[in-house]
């Protein structure tokens, strides 16, 4: 009787310890077919997107490179930025022998692209057609002060200011001017992932805090939206009148996926969406982007792909 007790209270603990049902959303098609890689073009873990004022789409990738720890000193030889014109066509292609582990991209209001490098500790800005212009961080060394950055994740710009996600090894938003001339750093968070600015507030991706923490101008915390499920957010993108689109990269029981929610200005979830690939762990949604024609794009690093679709 008394191995029947054990018994019992062991194989209640172990459900106990059982991961959740994953949740299950309706999937949402993507546009098949694009982008068009060229047959001559090495595209690789794809990490990042952005959508200039022309609406083209420009991507960050890794270009045959996977990220391993310790990550290499050698800098990625093949081009890891990408823009595709809205039909899909590889318009330009550079970033060829710069990134070692290339991150986060930023189109600001010029068309300025910004880049976040999480191997050389640095944010680049460049011309549209990927002439260097400024560098902001010393490469290769980690520290949480006014010139260093702890593997800067995202880039995003608050009127004439640039704010830096900063990022998987530091716990704030810093802030710059155009140039680089550091302002202020703020918040304390687990891996500030994304970042992204409305005509109202500043939006963080609290990684690995499960949850979207929104702010003010000045930097005061207005309210934290804890993630369903415990989930991690991967980056979020404002659509207008406080509403939010967000991809959620892994579940609460650390599974890898591509899920989309729509949030109303008021947290509530609208819509949720699975734009993943069939498997286990078969996708991780990792960054948005949002064009003027409502096309969203979502890159995913294992499946090394650009997926794009039309929001509902």
């Amino acid at each position: 009787m008394r191995a029947l007790i054990i018994g019992v209270i062991a194989c209640a603990l172990a459900a106990c310890n059982q991961a959740p049902p994953k949740e299950e959303v309706p999937k949402l098609a993507v546009d098949a077919g694009w982008p068009t890689i060229p047959a001559d073009a090495k595209f690789g873990e794809v990490s990042a997107v952005d959508v200039d004022k022309e609406g083209n789409i420009f991507v960050l990738h890794r270009a045959g490179r996977v990220w391993e720890e310790p990550f290499p000193a050698e800098p990625i030889a093949e081009p890891t930025v990408f823009m595709f014109s809205p039909e899909g066509k590889l318009l330009a292609r550079w970033g060829a022998g710069l990134f070692v582990m290339p991150h986060g991209i930023s189109i600001d209001a010029d068309d300025k692209v910004w880049i976040t490098d999480v191997g050389r500790e640095q944010v680049f800005r460049f011309s549209h057609d990927g002439q260097q212009e400024l560098v902001i961080g010393e490469r290769g060394v980690s520290k949480q002060d006014a010139t260093h950055f702890g593997r800067p994740a995202d880039v995003a710009f608050l009127g004439d200011n640039v704010l830096v996600a900063d990022g998987y090894v530091n716990t704030r938003i810093a802030e710059f001017d155009r140039e680089g001339h550091f302002i202020r750093d703020w918040g304390d968070f687990n891996i500030a992932h994304a970042v992204a600015v409305d005509d109202g507030h500043i939006y963080v991706a609290d990684r690995e805090n499960g949850r979207i923490q929104i702010y003010s101008f000045d930097g005061k915390l207005v309210e934290s939206r804890v993630s369903p499920g415990g989930n991690h957010t991967y980056s979020i993108k404002p659509l207008g009148n406080g509403r939010l689109l967000a991809v959620e990269g892994r579940d609460g029981a650390d599974r890898k996926g591509a899920v989309i929610r729509i949030y109303a200005a008021d947290g509530a979830i609208e819509r949720s969406f699975d734009v993943g690939l069939p498997g286990v762990d078969a996708s991780l949604g990792h960054d948005l982007a949002v064009g003027a024609d409502g096309k969203a794009y979502v890159t995913d690093v294992p499946g090394g792909r650009l997926a794009r679709f039309s929001l509902p």
